[in-house]
């Protein structure tokens, strides 16, 4: 049974309060038991019109939960998704203030920007392709209004959980190269990604769906169920081909990315 208007309401409210006062609320798939995906869509929906009345300019799309590794731990076969907003995009090397979110961590991805409008079921890989402006270099802060773990219960947070939580995005970093998409093989674009100057991961473009472009057509595609689609000059966050990284205040995170560039960012 679906949530109520009223309690997709209040849970995008808890959330949005989370937000401001830099705090996090309990599990909501522990508070409503039969919480769904979909209703997961609608609290983000209520969550994104909150921001977006408060002045906040959408300017893409962050795609999630693309690797295998993750859809396993999750128990789920499907990506999310999330929306970015004007606020959330740091440029390359600057340095976050303390403070300015709860928990972040750091993913490697790579971005897009799209060219011309992109929607419909099913897209293929050269017709994704033919809407992309550029490939670049990105890193994406996460953050969780949400608790990861219950502390009583011990229960984990849940792909609802992450879901109506705008897919857990709060951040993103674009490199200062980018590539037009003819000739690129996304599938062997790699990473290492160092903290304070180690290495903490690597990984390789092909953890995204086996390529990043069947990424952007499942978006496009999970749009297209509610009467939405991609616009010209989003901005599209693929997916992370890293685990998550830990971004305590003091890191300092360069993701190298070879021939495909390099971004960076540090957190005060």
């Amino acid at each position: 049974m679906s949530l109520t208007a009223e309690e997709i309401s209040r849970a995008a409210g808890r959330l949005h309060d989370a937000e401001r006062q830099r705090s996090q609320i309990g599990l909501l798939s522990l508070e409503y038991s039969d919480l769904t995906i979909s209703d997961a869509y609608r609290i983000q929906g209520e969550l994104v019109a909150i921001w977006v009345a408060e002045g906040r300019r959408q300017i893409g799309w962050k795609i999630g939960l693309t690797s295998r590794a993750m859809q396993l731990a999750l128990g789920i076969t499907t990506p999310d998704s999330g929306v970015l907003f004007d606020d959330m995009l740091f440029k390359d090397g600057c340095s976050v203030p303390k403070g300015r979110f709860i928990a972040p961590r750091i993913e490697a991805e790579i971005a897009f920007v799209l060219k011309a409008p992109l929607k419909g079921v099913g897209l293929g890989r050269d017709e994704v392709a033919a809407a992309l402006e550029c490939a670049v270099p990105a890193l994406e802060i996460l953050d969780t209004r949400i608790r990861r773990k219950d502390p009583e219960s011990g229960a984990a947070r849940n792909v609802c959980d992450t879901i109506a939580d705008n897919a857990a995005n709060a951040g993103l970093v674009l490199g200062p190269e980018q590539h037009p998409i003819d000739g690129l093989d996304l599938r062997r674009v790699g990473v290492i990604v160092e903290r304070n100057g180690e290495v903490e991961e690597t990984g390789l473009g092909a953890g995204v769906l086996n390529d990043p472009l069947i990424a952007v057509s499942w978006l496009a595609s999970r749009l297209e169920q509610v009467g939405a689609g991609m616009r010209e000059g989003d901005i599209i966050l693929s997916g992370s081909f890293i685990r998550p990284i830990e971004a305590v205040p003091g890191s300092e995170f360069q993701a190298d990315f070879g021939e495909f560039g390099s971004v960076g960012i540090s957190f005060m």
